[in-house]
């Protein structure tokens, strides 16, 4: 029986999109919800997201 070595498994998965692309997408996500925020939208994803919740459970 071969013992694999650490990460040898890792040659066979490339990276299919730029790192950037990762990082800018992380940057733009991280700016709409500071303006989500900043808008005061935050009670109204709280109640949104609690009464889909209730309906869901069952309880309301």
């Amino acid at each position: 029986m071969e013992s694999k070595k650490k990460g040898e498994g890792k040659e066979a998965m490339k990276r299919t999109v730029p790192i950037w692309v990762t990082y800018v997408l992380i940057l733009a996500s991280i700016a709409c919800i500071a303006f989500g925020i900043c808008r005061g939208e935050v009670d109204t994803v709280l109640k949104k997201a609690i009464n889909i919740c209730m309906e869901c459970i069952g309880l309301g």
